[in-house]
């Protein structure tokens, strides 16, 4: 358990919410990678968020406006006041870029669920396909918190030396190093980067080190000494990328939930973005 995290508020454990199925204040919402396995199987009451088509504006590439985040929220029957537990595959990455968004746009009770998806499984925990039927509810999301996010500009600034904050490059060290475009499991047409390499001045801290086997954070002191070796320091400003914002929103999650970290943008365009920027340096 992380009792120690700086934020356990935004932590939850598996047995927690078995514990709470019936609990109508709460709301759990699923977000995969794999679309088909909410349909095999899925938490109780638990509704689903595709991370396609839900958490991602439908026309121009860029996250939800806030009356997007209004209607998604509503939609899924919840208020300002609902306990939103969140939870996916892959070691939580999609359902964190949901919890990320989600602080962006000033839902302060959001927790993700340690471990996710394949903990509950592995604990031989309830499952269900039956689809959830949560009447709709009102929701006024709060202005973005810009300071959550980083735009293109502000990373090539701070490449460009305009001043001094550390890169964290969250890809798996093959993509980091110019060898790999995409992850192997990953389709290219996704999100297509133009060229291979990193941002210049970027330390590779992949996602997956955070974790443990069965996919629940490492000791807050073995997270502290990951980042610390690297340089990422609470005293520091601090960009998170990755290929599309999704990885390196599970690292965001890290580093401010976890760790307390104070200063620490995702940069959701991430590598699929920068990588197409015509005259952006690149590193390999």
């Amino acid at each position: 358990m992380l009792t120690e995290a700086a934020r356990p508020e935004s932590i939850v454990e598996t047995e927690w919410v078995a514990r709470h199925l019936d609990d109508s204040a709460i709301r759990l919402v699923e977000v995969d990678v794999d679309l088909g396995a909410y349909v095999e199987g899925h938490i109780p009451g638990a509704a689903q968020w595709d991370w396609t088509s839900h958490l991602n504006e439908p026309v121009q590439r860029n996250i939800l406006s806030k009356d997007q985040m209004d209607r998604l929220l509503g939609e899924s029957g919840i208020t300002r006041d609902t306990e939103l537990i969140l939870y996916g595959d892959t070691n939580n990455w999609f359902a964190a870029y949901a919890f990320w968004q989600m602080k962006l746009y000033g839902h302060s009770r959001v927790k993700l669920m340690d471990g996710g998806r394949q903990k509950w499984i592995d604990e031989g925990r309830e499952m269900t396909a039956e689809l959830p039927n949560h009447p709709r509810r009102p929701y006024r999301a709060s202005d973005a918190d810009v300071r959550l996010r980083a735009l293109r500009d502000r990373v090539l600034e701070s490449v460009r030396g305009g001043d001094d904050v550390k890169l964290v490059d969250v890809r798996f060290p093959l993509e980091y190093a110019g060898d790999w475009l995409t992850p192997p499991n990953v389709p290219q047409e996704w999100w297509s980067p133009q060229r291979a390499g990193r941002i210049p001045g970027a330390v590779n801290i992949p996602c997956v080190d955070a974790v443990n086997e069965d996919g629940t954070f490492k000791p807050v002191d073995d997270l502290r000494e990951l980042y610390g070796a690297k340089g990422i320091t609470a005293d520091k400003e601090v960009i998170t990328y990755c290929l599309n914002g999704y990885r390196s929103s599970h690292t965001w999650f890290v580093l401010t939930q976890i760790l307390g970290y104070t200063r620490v943008r995702n940069y959701d365009g991430s590598w699929s973005e920068y990588s197409s920027i015509v005259g952006a340096p690149i590193e390999i």
